[in-house]
């Protein structure tokens, strides 16, 4: 008899090289929290699998190897024509959306039916890995444990690898690596089987393996068409974890300059630089000039986000002594370095220049030196133009922007030091949405360190920026700005065109909202914050979702405050609306439809409510703490993609571990509920009191050591939550003869619960915060093992 090992290791496998490729597919296609609803895609496939193995008596009276295999055969088919599908259909998630007085309108119906056409497609390949692996558990009982074992080394494995897969075969590539895990699997099933299943197997083996080696060879997807046109081929792009980076020439500029695209969203430039520092004059009229102005020469410079190099020409234009540009994604190191590195004018190579691959928060908490300037360059100054970025960012987290990160630059400045932050507004006049945040959050940020005469220590320009927006600029000084610094601020504003000073008090009629949040005190400033239209308040490490202005339930029922479309006005929001109602719409059609046919038996089963909550109580608990976490440790990792990688690792092998000890654990009835859920309980407080400290602690240490910690502090909290589950099931298939009907119902109540909270937990998250979600969680957890305590009292004195 089979034993399946391989082949469960190899379906396990493709799972999760699957489920992490296609976030970066979807980033670039769409928009980074896309992501979450592929999590929840995954999970809904491999649990509407189990359901449907567990109802349909056809499926359980085939061949175990004959039923596997083909499930392996589906699931290749089913990545191959399903990356086609999903690169080459024209989605435009923002048509769906308009915001009207009136409320949360969908239009037009045409894109939100291919929304869930995607997502069907989408779901194939985890459907038919979702049936493989039901029908291998419950046809090899005996061997469930090494099966397990399989199935996590399988994951685990995945988890580990994917990250270098992304780089070097790029995520297209490594969709078609699970396409060839499948077709691998097929092909150990298919010997002793007719040679057409053979046949079917290797070929699709092949395919995948062709599309792996040339993965440039396949279609690039289509973006959303507020992201650009994509009739024009960039000259050159890279797909890497971070974000996928395409190289635009910018038609007729002087001089020659290139646009350089994150994930298909204008995110920086590039521009031509002939080595000589005396053609980069042009600096002296742009809003680049102003930090210079007040530091002069020889200034230690760190720009964060530097990108193609702009900011770093200005500094050398300025003269400033040591330029340190701090860039996240390897990728555009590389082409400053490689690629581009002529066109730059050797920028990279420079006696005065040191440009480093890393995350801005991780270089400043390790570099151990202060800086003259700490130059914030945000990300959203080019790219916050068009809607798709703002949704975009609106639904990202950013620990670029937080009180405890304005913290850290401050400390790392010199005595007279200055951190300048620039942001795009697109509607500066009457909304400085961004920076009203910033200057709070700055505000809170210098009020924790012992300054609290805020309105001497910043300074606030605006300047005519790209296509429609403005651009200001915030200059926040360690020490009070003196009269003669703030005579040379106004002055510098006089040299660049159009510019308007914005805030410098005692000189300047101030803009009144920002008077406002930098000088206001006590009640007044927080009737401001409660009475103007949009959220502005100070943001942390907690919920640092910087573009998050309108809160859920006034975007999805309450309309825009401004006659002209403003992409501030809930579309991120209202964006994530339709992500739930289409996750909720395919779980409930998958997992919960299916369960008519118990509709004979639904009456013997006992204990249905205590059961059901229990179940929906796991599959949100546990989706509730997951996501917060991924979330969380974004920061400390680097990047979502490190995290959402290290974290799926993590509580894969803890998971597991719990599982297979839940047996042992079972005994001891509802006493090991209740341990359990206090195992759980001492994890979220240690997360709540101690992971902040860590995070600090270690967010400069090398990743492969940040890695290992992670795995270490997940790793308990995983062994507690993977043990509700088989205790869980194990207790309702012994309360009645139907205890395989009982079982499936049950699968499909967690597995529906959790397919809405993949993305019910970001909005939660963004509404109230990581700490109050995770507790939220636990709280969860805490009525579902109460009501599940008469079954477990139950089980355990039937066993006695």
């Amino acid at each position: 008899m089979r034993r399946f090992y391989l082949e469960t290791f190899l379906i396990a496998l493709a799972v999760v090289l699957l489920e992490v490729s296609y976030t970066r597919v979807f980033s670039y296609k769409l928009v980074y929290y896309f992501t979450y609803l592929v999590i929840g895609i995954s999970l809904l496939g491999l649990g509407a699998g189990g359901v449907f193995f567990a109802l349909s008596e056809r499926l359980r009276r085939m061949p175990p190897e004959r039923l596997v295999l083909a499930c392996c055969l589906a699931g290749t088919t089913g990545v191959i024509l399903g990356y086609f599908f999903v690169a080459l259909l024209p989605l435009n998630l923002f048509s769906m959306i308009v915001s009207l007085p009136k409320g949360f309108v969908l239009d037009p119906l045409w894109e939100i039916a291919k929304l869930m056409a995607m997502l069907l497609v989408l779901c194939v390949p985890f459907l038919a890995a979702g049936i493989a692996l039901s029908t291998i558990f419950a046809t090899r009982t005996e061997d469930i444990s090494r099966l397990y074992g399989a199935d996590l080394v399988g994951a685990a494995v995945g988890a580990a690898l994917v990250i270098p897969l992304l780089t070097s075969i790029t995520p297209p590539g490594t969709v078609f690596l699970a396409g060839a895990a499948f077709a691998l699997a097929g092909i150990l099933l298919a010997k002793t089987l007719e040679p057409r299943w053979r046949s079917a197997a290797t070929a699709s083996l092949v395919l995948c393996l062709v599309a792996v080696a040339f993965p440039t060879a396949l279609p690039n997807p289509i973006r959303d068409r507020v992201k650009g046109d994509d009739s024009l081929p960039p000259a050159y792009s890279r797909w890497n974890p971070v974000f996928r980076l395409d190289v635009m020439p910018i038609p007729n500029s002087d001089p020659p300059t290139n646009w350089m695209l994150h994930d298909g969203i204008l995110g920086s430039t590039m521009i031509s630089w002939d080595g000589e520092v005396e053609s980069l004059e042009r600096y002296d009229t742009m809003e680049r000039s102003y930090p210079f102005r007040l530091l002069g020469p020889d200034a230690r410079v760190a720009i964060i986000g530097s990108a193609g190099g702009n900011e770093i020409l200005a500094s050398l234009w300025f003269e400033a002594s040591k330029i340190t540009g701090i860039e996240l994604n390897p990728v555009t190191v590389s082409l400053l370095r490689n690629e581009y590195a002529e066109f730059s004018g050797e920028l990279a190579e420079h006696e005065d220049v040191t440009i480093v691959n890393a995350e801005g928060r991780s270089y400043l908490k390790s570099a151990g030196e202060a800086y003259d300037l700490i130059w914030l360059v945000a990300p959203d100054s080019y790219a916050a133009a068009n809607a798709a970025s703002a949704g975009a960012f609106v639904l990202s987290e950013s620990y670029l922007y937080t009180r405890e990160m304005i913290e850290e630059a401050v400390a790392h400045l010199s005595a007279d030091g200055i951190l300048c932050a620039q942001f795009g507004e697109i509607d500066y006049d009457i909304a400085p949405n961004r920076v009203l945040r910033y200057l709070g959050t700055a505000r809170a940020a210098l009020e924790s360190t012992g300054i609290d005469d805020f309105e001497r220590h910043v300074l606030v320009a605006v300047t005519p920026g790209f296509m429609r927006m403005s651009t200001a600029t915030i200059l926040i000084k360690k020490s009070p700005f003196t009269r003669e610094d703030v005579e040379t601020f106004l002055a510098a504003t006089e040299t660049i065109p159009e510019a308007k000073a914005s805030y410098a008090p005692g000189y300047v009629e101030p803009h009144p909202h920002l008077d406002k949040v930098v000088a206001d005190r006590g009640a007044d400033l927080e009737g401001f914050y409660r009475e103007y239209p949009y959220d502005v308040g100070p943001i942390s490490d907690d919920a640092p979702f910087f573009w998050h202005f309108v809160g859920f339930g006034e975007a999805l029922l309450g309309g825009q405050t401004n006659d002209q479309f403003n992409v501030e006005e809930g579309v991120g929001e209202q964006l994530l609306g339709v992500f739930l109602l289409a996750a909720t719409i395919l779980a409930a059609a998958f997992l919960l439809a299916p369960l008519v046919l118990l509709r004979k038996v639904w009456a013997t089963i006992p204990y249905k409510a205590n059961s059901g909550l229990y179940f929906a109580s796991l599959g949100l608990g546990f989706m509730f703490l997951e996501v917060c976490l991924i979330q969380r440790l974004t920061l400390f990792l680097g990047y979502p993609t490190y995290s959402l990688t290290v974290t799926l690792f993590a509580l894969l092998l803890s998971t597991g571990v719990g599982s297979l000890l839940s047996e042992r654990w079972a005994r001891a009835g509802s006493q090991a509920l209740v341990s359990l859920l206090a195992g759980v309980a001492l994890m979220v407080a240690f997360y709540e009191i101690a992971l902040p400290a860590i995070v600090d602690l270690g967010v400069g240490w090398s990743l492969p050591l940040r890695v290992l910690l992670t795995v270490l502090v997940l790793f308990p909290l995983g062994l507690c939550l993977g043990a509700f589950m088989p205790i869980g099931l194990g207790s309702v298939s012994r309360l009645t003869e139907h205890g395989q009907e009982y079982v499936a119902w049950c699968w499909a109540v967690n597995g529906f619960f959790s397919v809405v909270a993949s993305v019910l937990s970001t909005i939660l998250s963004m509404s109230f915060g990581f700490s109050a979600v995770m507790a939220i969680g636990l709280g969860i957890y805490g009525v579902g093992v109460l009501a599940f305590l008469p079954i477990a009292r139950r089980g355990t004195a039937a066993s006695a």
